[in-house]
């Protein structure tokens, strides 16, 4: 065994999030970070990230209302924490210090919780179309993947989190990135257009991916999205290609996004999200958590759910509509079966222009 391999084990062997993984059934990963930052007085259009500097103390109480609501895992405020969106702010020159401020400040909310919780690094979409549709390299997104990984494990993350990805060059510039800080790496799709991502990836399609992954990942899943009832429909959908083999991730948006009086909001209930819990859960998640709109409020009743259920037999797709409410046409035709776009399309979609060639959703 060459040195490499023993030191890559004895890491493995230490990491609070390996660690967790291989002790518990579930384990509950924490909230939205932007809304309730806007509760606090963010407002739209600011950098998130540029409160670990400017206000500490409101970034270090929304982990500790998720960690005393029953978190086992708070994913840092970096989600926008690359070059490339930090510069729309003018920060790229601090993107070192403001994520590994990031880690550091989770880090410090979770070693004082008394129990093990582990800090997850919050890597987002760089917000560049990459090649061969736009101008970003794969080289380049991947150097950015790298500095902010390597700046969030310098804070203390247990493992490096890339979220809400919806391209396959980006998942995996965004992979290769990461893997320079050796820590596990979990990702996750945002499911959004009609059972597929935005640039047209569906679960089967992601399955694929994560098997060509070098490394491959430690968990991966679906986030954000358009409601509780698509995440579960996903989660099936991603079991049934991934296999029992793989550790899914939940973290689905508190009930479904309406805009009311010039903001999104989100109409999930306690209620609501708790049976979300359960049944993604019983689906085949094994981390499960919330994105926009979810509170230390819902995601008590989630723990709560959660530490009361026992894990059933997978939900049918009846019983998620009938609870949670109405998924799409392509998340219909995925858990009957059907891969194809024309299959899962909605009535009248016009899917000629992927016909014959390479269209801006990546899909030949």
């Amino acid at each position: 065994m060459t040195d490499v391999t023993t030191s890559a084990l004895q890491n493995a062997a230490s990491n609070r999030f390996t660690q967790l993984l291989a002790t518990r059934d579930w384990l509950l990963a924490d909230g939205a970070t932007g809304s309730n930052l806007f509760d606090v007085g963010l407002m739209s259009g600011d950098a998130p990230e540029l409160w670990n500097t400017e206000h500490p103390d409101r970034i270090a109480k929304l982990h500790q209302d998720f960690v005393d609501a029953g978190a086992d895992i708070i994913l840092t405020n970096s989600f926008g924490g690359t070059v490339y969106r930090l510069k729309l702010h003018n920060a790229q020159g601090r993107m070192a210090e403001l994520n590994t401020l990031a880690a550091q400040i989770a880090r410090k909310v979770a070693d004082g919780s008394g129990r093990s919780v582990a800090v997850a690094g919050s890597m987002g979409p760089t917000g560049e179309i990459m090649e061969p549709i736009g101008p970003l390299t794969f080289d380049q997104a991947k150097a950015a993947f790298a500095e902010q990984a390597l700046a969030l494990a310098a804070g203390g993350a247990d493992v490096l989190w890339i979220e809400t990805m919806s391209s396959r060059e980006e998942v995996e510039a965004a992979v290769a990135g990461a893997a320079v800080a050796g820590l596990p790496i979990v990702c996750t799709l945002s499911f959004d257009t009609n059972g597929r991502t935005m640039m047209g990836i569906s679960p089967s399609d992601f399955s694929g991916i994560e098997k060509s992954l070098s490394p491959r990942l430690a968990a991966c899943g679906t986030n954000c999205g358009v409601g509780a009832s698509e995440v579960v429909a996903c989660i099936h959908n991603l079991a049934e290609a991934m296999g029992p083999e793989v550790v899914l991730v939940a973290k689905g948006n508190c009930g479904i996004p309406q805009y009311v009086d010039g903001a999104i909001c989100y109409n999930g209930t306690p209620e609501i999200m708790a049976n979300y819990a359960r049944m993604a859960l019983d689906a085949g998640a094994r981390i499960i958590g919330g994105c926009c709109g979810t509170s230390p409020r819902h995601l008590r009743a989630m723990r709560d759910a959660l530490d009361a259920h026992t894990k059933q037999a997978g939900p049918s797709l009846e019983a998620i509509i009938s609870t949670l409410g109405d998924v799409s046409t392509g998340a219909r035709a995925q858990w009957g079966g059907e891969q194809s776009r024309l299959g899962g399309a909605a009535p009248g979609a016009n899917l000629a222009r992927g016909r014959g060639g390479r269209t801006r959703r990546g899909i030949e």
